[in-house]
């Protein structure tokens, strides 16, 4: 009898090891076939309680039958003196079968009656607490069905490096709370807002950007007024680079007559951007990196007031014309508020991109986050310090996500700087004006239908 009982403890030890091990060598086959099943089941039976606990249930009348007559129905309250009562229950949504995922699992909620999808959003943290997750993200795919997507354990901890992207203005940048990748798009997304701390990801960022952008047919220009200490490192890649604010002005000004100059081109072709110009015409992309946005809206004395709204007024007409004309902005800061004046203000209003890094002040992740999601505030402001790089987005779906970005060396982004410098158009050329009046509506009309 002992040693039965001593051959299955050691049995039990084993399964828990080969387990353990196979948890940590290959977590993805244990998921699917150990860790969900068991979640699965975890949830289904613990869903009335947990939906009890969270405020997701309605009382609905139901007709209650006892065979005691004079005992107490479920609810405490209500004494049945006879076998039929109407009593009032607690009712729990329907819930689908969950479904796995990469780092989690999905399921579907059939809403009740009054019920809205911010309901179960205000209840994702009791849900990610109650089923002992990292996270619980709320979406709805239509009338009355929410999805509950969870992540049982934090896909941001460790980041491996990720392939690059393929399109064109595309870059894989870091992942996703959910696990999937944080994809930047500027031909979805135009224009971005990028706002941190020092030390918080920020430049580690705009160097994953500049190296997914390096190997790609675009013409980088850089804006730096740290005196050029951030970009002048990634010179052979960018076209322009103003380090003063003397310097962004002219470059400003370039790229407004740029932009204008592709207006004619497209007026004159019959486009509407210039994504519908034939290849051989269609002018190289533009995309301006801006670092210490605020420099530009600062003020030391009277004297430099026309200088900033010159600036201001340029900038906010790129931001509201350029997507068409194919020039996007990526703009960089650790302070963005109201105080800097209505410009930065009108200009937040054009990107519709937002990245908020942690930050030291509630003014910045406001003016980044408030008028997209309130409750996104609270997730950018409880970003710790020792995780750089993560940051809350508002995405190009309409929602919000903990992100983080892989990190890349400035090693690395001046290599690829270096090693991709064939690729940088002079500045001279995409500048060059009058290049819509050089081609002649014939010509174009010939392209565009051959």
């Amino acid at each position: 009898m002992r040693d039965a009982l001593l051959i299955l403890l050691a049995g039990l030890a084993a399964s828990a090891a080969g387990l353990w091990a196979w948890r940590h060598l290959h977590y993805r086959s244990y998921w699917l076939l150990v860790g969900f099943p068991l979640m699965a089941v975890t949830i289904w039976a613990t869903w009335r309680k947990v939906a009890l606990g969270c405020g997701l249930t309605k009382k609905r009348q139901r007709w209650w039958f006892t065979t005691v007559p004079g005992a107490i129905a479920s609810t405490g309250i209500v004494r049945v003196r006879r076998r039929f009562q109407r009593v009032a229950v607690d009712t729990k949504p329907f819930m689908w079968l969950p479904r796995p995922t990469r780092h989690g699992w999905r399921v579907t909620v059939h809403t009740l009656e009054g019920q809205i999808p911010a309901d179960y959003a205000q209840a994702a943290e009791r849900l990610a607490h109650s089923w002992g997750v990292h996270a619980v993200r709320v979406s709805s795919p239509g009338p009355g069905r929410v999805v509950l997507a969870s992540t049982v354990r934090d896909p941001l901890v460790r980041l491996d490096h990720l392939p690059a992207a393929g399109e064109l203005l595309t870059v894989n940048v870091g992942r996703l709370e959910t696990g999937g990748l944080w994809t930047i798009d500027f031909r979805i997304v135009p224009h971005w807002i990028n706002a941190g701390a020092t030390q918080s990801g920020k430049s580690n960022l705009a160097n994953a950007l500049l190296v997914g952008l390096a190997p790609q047919p675009v013409a980088l220009v850089g804006i730096d007024l740290k005196g050029g200490v951030e970009f002048t490192p990634y010179a052979p890649r960018l076209s322009a680079l103003a380090t003063t604010r003397a310097e962004s002005v002219t470059l400003l000004d370039d790229l407004t007559a740029v932009m204008v100059d592709r207006m004619g081109m497209c007026r004159t072709a019959g486009a509407r951007n210039i994504w519908q110009l034939p290849p051989g015409v269609r002018p190289l992309p533009v995309v301006v990196l801006v670092d210490e946005l605020a420099e530009l809206y600062l003020m030391a004395d009277k004297s430099e007031k026309d200088e900033i709204a010159h600036i201001s007024t340029v900038l906010l007409r790129i931001a509201q014309l350029g997507r068409a004309f194919g020039i996007y902005l990526f703009l960089s800061g650790q302070r963005i508020g109201s105080d800097l004046g209505p410009g930065v203000t009108a200009l937040r209003a054009q990107c519709s991109g937002r990245i908020c890094h942690r930050v030291n002040d509630p003014e910045t992740a406001t003016m980044t986050l408030g008028d997209l999601d309130p409750a996104a505030l609270v997730s950018a402001r409880a970003i710790p310090a020792e995780t750089p790089g993560v940051a809350i987005v508002a995405s190009q779906d309409g929602q919000w996500y903990r992100a983080r970005s892989f990190h890349v060396s400035e090693q690395t982004a001046e290599h690829t700087a270096r090693h991709w410098s064939q690729l940088t158009p002079a500045w001279a050329e995409i500048a060059q004006p009058g290049r819509a009046t050089s081609l002649d509506k014939a010509e174009l009309s010939d392209l565009l239908f051959a």
